[in-house]
């Protein structure tokens, strides 16, 4: 019987270790690479698996893994925490958890520095995507706790993964491309100070910085909204069919929009809002694939 407590003990570590990078948010770092990897050198190889396995998996569970060990006082007050949106670890398992991301990560992340041993902007690229990682949680640096650097650093973590990936190709860097990957990162920026919303009573109570703990939740929504508009008009100046991603900044401007002028004391209804941009995700991901596709096909 205690042999089987304890494997069924071990399992739900290994769960609650897993989920603590996000299985929901997988895709948002995996597929930026994939797509800029295979559209620029239209091939399926090593470097494409080995890099979509690490931003896939380990990647997240560096991101979220370290940011929940370390946020895990805040997290306490925080009631939306202890499911998709953020796990709420058990204190045993934050060894485990930095460890795992580490151990899983290491492996893939030599393959990659050997795999691009002929483009070292792509080992730049790689190193500026680790260290915002770690950047953004682990004391002594804390990006997430400077107001606007905390949404920089956030949208570098989803804005990297594709440009490691354009890198690694050897892409040619050009004027559309630079658009997009600017407008990538407003959308980024975006996304982060809508999300920080609906936690600036818990991260006041906790003694946590943030974009909007600093300009208040009303003014955070404003420029979510305006960094989101930024992004669309950016997409204007893509090679077609890109201008028509202009049009899925639309569903993100409907979410946020309601709550433009929410108090501060109100600011956990915006949780509503970012749910919603949860699914719109999945949904507008799916037309900007049909868009690449098109891409592709003519050019």
């Amino acid at each position: 019987m205690s042999a089987e407590r304890a494997r069924v003990g071990a399992l739900r570590a290994a769960g609650q270790v897993l989920w603590s990078s996000r299985p929901v948010s997988w895709i948002n770092t995996a597929f930026p690479f994939a797509a800029a990897y295979v559209l620029t050198t239209g091939r399926v190889d090593a470097v494409f698996v080995v890099g979509t396995l690490f931003f896939l998996v380990p990647y997240n569970l560096l991101m979220y893994g370290v940011n929940d060990v370390y946020d895990y006082e805040s997290d306490l007050r925080n009631p939306r925490k202890g499911g998709a949106e953020g796990a709420l670890l058990d204190p045993g398992l934050h060894r485990a958890v930095v460890w795992s991301g580490v151990a899983t990560a290491a492996p893939l992340v030599a393959l990659l520095l050997w795999l691009g041993a002929g483009s070292p902007w792509s080992w730049l690229v790689l190193a500026v995507s680790l260290f915002a990682v770690f950047a953004y949680s682990v004391p002594g640096l804390r990006f997430k706790e400077v107001p606007v650097l905390d949404s920089a650093t956030s949208s570098t973590h989803f804005v990297s993964p594709a440009v490691y990936g354009l890198a690694i190709a050897g892409a040619a860097p050009t004027w559309p491309l630079v658009a997009l990957l600017v407008a990538f990162f407003c959308w980024g920026m975006a996304s982060h100070a809508f999300g920080a919303v609906q936690d600036v009573v818990p991260d006041r109570e906790a003694g946590i910085a943030s974009i909007a703990t600093a300009f208040g939740a009303a003014t955070t929504v404003r420029i979510a909204l305006a960094l989101w508009l930024a992004a669309g008009l950016l997409m204007l100046a893509t090679e077609w069919p890109g201008p028509l991603a202009a049009l899925l900044v639309l569903p993100y401007l409907w979410a946020a929009w309601p709550y433009r002028s929410v108090t501060d004391a109100a600011s956990g209804t915006s949780n509503r809002g970012w749910r919603h941009f949860i699914l719109i995700n999945y949904v507008v991901g799916f037309f900007v694939t049909m868009l690449m596709i098109w891409w592709a096909l003519i050019r």
